[in-house]
């Protein structure tokens, strides 16, 4: 989520011949799932498409906190909350590619495509899309927006058909980002819509360049990006899923960025001359999810006795070893509507096997975890966390196989609900509560996948709408709460950690902040 505020175009530095001033390399942690971010929900997808290829119509300033203007340099709400209006900014420009020479800027027709191709089933684009459009479907944006119209080619209206207090934070999310329509029938008419995956096309700050799958993400800066050249001339994603080869890269100069760091790394950094470390609060929970749709997790008792046996105590310290707070709950604590007074589960075995013998499981279980073979930030040692809770459970009588599958496919299975207990972590998009709510727990995102806990309940579901359907804070923080005191009593997640967001550069960059959303900005970089 980029500042809409347009920084002056930096002077070229003069350095020696030898140096590679222009490029930066960034070691993440895996592969993005595609390209076309609107049929994602994962944040390593949304990092290598919508952060550095794509715009959307307004963004979040995570420093200011507020709302600000991107593709839109202006909007005007009526008076009952029904319609938006947004003034777009002009001259803006598509990328140009060997693969897509654009013949105009754009307009009011790329804005109605991008939305329209996610809520009108009878869009030639809408079924394409191999993974469905599980924001667009979570944040039921089809019941939501009645019509979106182009008054003239500079201006977009939306027409909604009930008032939505997030909607407008909601068109800062990485699924909003804004396409170009004149690319997307040229793929139609040549009949290979599946490009749009693989070759991207957005307004963004880079231009895609290559990718080879869990190896390497290419880009360039893109000359003609409406707030100015970025300094950078050439991006690379270096897909490194360990941390700690992450780490000696940075060390060894190989790469100038390295994101999740573990624990331990973010200290042997403090202490290197050539690396910094950048840090802030993030907006983060790293929960397992239990899949309420299967036995024997059907059962509120069992779910409660998961969260009573396990010591989140000691996972906290073997996995995290300082650099997060506990979670009780889906929201960090800084969050408004925050429910401090919910009692949570205290560590207590004995109750924890009490309550699996009163839901008829005296002999026991069996069930599987679900955990990636990568570090990241919600998960910085997946083997060990999932380890420690295959243990705890034993304790219980629930005998636990742990299964590591590669981050794609993980993803893509947990959303089709075939997983029982699954480490996974959500990040908020821009510090409204809802971004955990509607997403994770409505039962729309039930339909669309994101519901990793496979839980529609239509009281729960209620809180959660009508708690968008006011701007009176006050009320919606009422609501809010009374929905956390459901989730937290029908044990829907094992709530784990708010971590600290922490990313290591060298020393030579400036101009990296980190978000506490976990979104990705490297047009203001710059490396000496």
């Amino acid at each position: 989520m980029r500042l809409a505020a347009l920084p002056l175009l930096l002077a070229p530095l003069l350095l020696p011949a030898m140096t590679q001033a222009a490029n930066l390399i960034v070691c993440t942690e895996a592969s993005p799932e595609g390209f076309d971010v609107v049929q994602y929900n994962s944040l390593t997808t949304t990092n290598a498409s919508a952060d550095v290829l794509m715009n959307r119509l307004v963004d979040f300033d995570a420093q200011g906190a507020r709302l600000v203007p991107s593709l839109a340099e202006s909007w005007t709400v009526s008076a009952d909350g029904l319609t938006y209006d947004f003034k777009l900014r002009s001259g803006v420009k598509f990328h140009s590619t060997e693969y897509f020479k654009p013949t105009r800027d754009l307009n009011a027709d790329d804005v109605l495509f991008s939305f329209n191709r996610m809520l009108d089933a009878s869009n030639p684009w809408h079924k394409i899309a191999q993974s469905g459009f599980p924001h667009a479907q979570s944040m039921q944006l089809p019941a939501l927006i009645k019509a979106i119209e182009a008054p003239d080619p500079h201006t977009v209206r939306f027409v909604l058909n009930r008032a939505d207090a997030t909607f407008l934070a909601t068109l800062s999310m990485g699924f909003a980002s804004i396409y170009s329509a004149e690319y997307t029938a040229q793929l139609l008419k040549a009949g290979t819509p599946e490009k749009l995956n693989t070759q991207p096309i957005g307004t963004g700050p880079f231009v895609f360049k290559r990718f080879q799958k869990d190896a390497v993400v290419r880009y360039s800066g893109n000359p003609d990006y409406f707030a100015g050249k970025p300094a950078i001339d050439t991006l690379v994603y270096a897909i490194t899923p360990d941390a700690n080869v992450r780490l000696q890269k940075v060390r060894r100069n190989e790469c100038q960025v390295a994101l999740s760091p573990k624990p331990l790394d973010i200290q042997a950094a403090s202490e290197d001359p050539n690396l910094k470390v950048e840090k802030t609060e993030a907006f983060m929970t790293a929960f397992v999810a239990i899949n309420t749709q299967h036995p024997p997790f059907d059962k509120p008792e069992v779910r409660q006795a998961v969260n009573l046996a396990f010591d989140k105590a000691n996972y906290l310290k073997a996995v995290f070893e300082g650099t997060a707070e506990s979670a009780a709950g889906p929201f960090p604590a800084t969050t408004w509507s925050y429910a401090k007074d919910l009692p949570g589960y205290a560590h207590d075995v004995a109750k924890a096997k009490a309550l699996v013998a009163k839901a008829g499981l005296k002999d026991g279980t069996k069930t599987t975890i679900w955990t990636r073979p990568s570090s990241s930030l919600l998960n910085p040692n997946p083997g060990l966390g999932a380890q420690l809770l295959q243990a705890d459970l034993k304790q219980i009588g629930i005998d636990a196989e742990i299964r590591v599958i590669e981050w794609g496919e993980l993803i893509r299975r947990a959303k089709a609900g075939e997983h029982d207990l699954l480490f996974m972590g959500w990040a908020g998009d821009n510090g409204d509560p809802d971004n955990f709510l509607t997403p994770q727990f409505s039962c729309a995102a039930v339909q669309s996948g994101t519901n990793f806990a496979r839980y529609c309940d239509k009281g729960l579901d209620t809180l959660i709408t009508d708690g968008k359907a006011t701007s009176d804070q006050a009320a919606r923080s009422k609501l809010y709460q009374q929905a956390q005191a459901q989730i937290q009593q029908q044990a829907l997640w094992l709530p784990l950690a708010h971590p600290t967001a922490a990313v290591l550069t060298r020393k030579e960059v400036s101009g990296y902040q980190v978000s506490p959303f976990g979104r990705q900005d490297f047009y203001k970089v710059t490396v000496k």
